[in-house]
C-alpha cells in the first residue's frame, strides 16, 4: 500500500508537474515526438499502401513491409540506431538526445497497421460497386477519389487510431537514451528505487492512452459514411489478404 500512497503523493504534488523536467513539459515532449512519428508514418505508408489497394496487386509487398514491422522490436531497433555511427544520440531540436534515431523507430513501428488497413480498406471495396462506378463514366482517379476513398476511410481511420495509441505508449522507450518524454519519469523512479515516481509516470502515460483512443474513436466514427453501422475493425488491424 506504501507504494500506491507514494504514487498518489507524487500526482498530487504541484511541484512534480511543473517546472524543468516537470510532468507538463514531458507530457508535451511525448505528444510531440508521437505525433511527429505518426506523421512521417502516414506520409510514407499511406499513399503507397491506397495506391496498391487501388490496383489491387501489390498485397505479397505490403504484408511483407507490416510483418517486418512487427518482428523487429523498437526497442532493439532504437539500440541498433544509437550505437551506429548515423543517426546515433546526436541531439535534434525539441526531440532532443538520439532524437532521429527515436523518431525512426517510432515511424517504422506506427507503419504495419496503417499499411495493413489501408491496403485491405481499398482492395476489399466491393467489386459491383466499382463496377457501377466505372459504368457510370468514371474515371480512375474519380473512382478512387468519390468511391473507393470514402468506403475506406473507416477501416483506415482504425490502422491510424491503433497506430497513434501504440506509438503514445511506446514512445517512453526514447528515455532508454536519455530522450524526451514520460518515460524519463518511469526510468528515474524505478532507477532510483523511487517506485512511487516510477509508477506515477506509468500512470500518466496510461492515461493519455485512453484519452488518445477515446478521440480517435471519435474521429473513426465521424470518418464512417454510415454512422450508424458499427465498425468490426475499431480496436484490432485488418486481417491480413491472401495473395498469389
Amino acid at each position: 500500500m506504501r507504494v500506491f500512497r507514494d504514487t498518489w503523493a507524487y500526482l498530487s504534488d504541484p511541484a512534480s508537474w511543473t517546472g524543468n523536467g516537470g510532468i507538463l513539459e514531458l507530457l508535451v515532449q511525448q505528444l510531440l515526438l508521437t505525433a511527429t512519428a505518426l506523421g512521417l508514418a502516414l506520409a510514407l505508408g499511406l499513399p503507397l499502401a491506397l495506391w496498391l489497394g487501388h490496383l489491387g496487386r501489390g498485397g505479397f509487398l505490403a504484408i511483407n513491409i507490416s510483418n517486418v514491422g512487427r518482428a523487429v522490436p523498437t526497442f532493439a531497433l532504437l539500440a541498433l540506431l544509437v550505437t551506429a555511427d548515423w543517426p546515433g544520440i546526436s541531439t535534434i531540436g525539441p526531440y532532443g538526445r538520439g532524437g532521429i534515431a527515436t523518431l525512426l523507430a517510432l515511424t517504422l513501428f506506427a507503419l504495419p497497421p496503417i499499411i495493413t488497413n489501408a491496403y485491405v480498406a481499398v482492395r476489399e471495396v466491393a467489386p459491383d460497386v466499382k463496377e457501377a462506378a466505372t459504368g457510370m463514366g468514371m474515371t480512375p482517379w474519380q473512382l478512387f477519389g468519390r468511391v473507393e476513398l470514402p468506403l475506406a476511410l473507416p477501416l483506415v481511420a482504425a490502422g491510424v487510431r491503433l497506430a497513434l495509441v501504440q506509438v503514445w505508449a511506446t514512445a517512453t522507450i526514447a528515455a532508454m537514451v536519455a530522450g524526451p518524454g514520460l518515460g524519463r519519469i518511469i526510468t528515474d523512479g524505478f532507477a532510483n528505487s523511487d517506485y512511487g515516481k516510477g509508477i506515477a509516470g506509468a500512470v500518466v502515460v496510461a492515461v493519455v492512452a485512453m484519452v488518445l483512443e477515446g478521440l480517435a474513436a471519435l474521429a473513426q466514427r465521424a470518418a464512417d459514411p454510415v454512422p450508424h453501422t458499427a465498425s468490426s475493425t475499431a480496436h484490432t488491424e485488418a486481417p491480413l489478404p491472401t495473395t498469389t
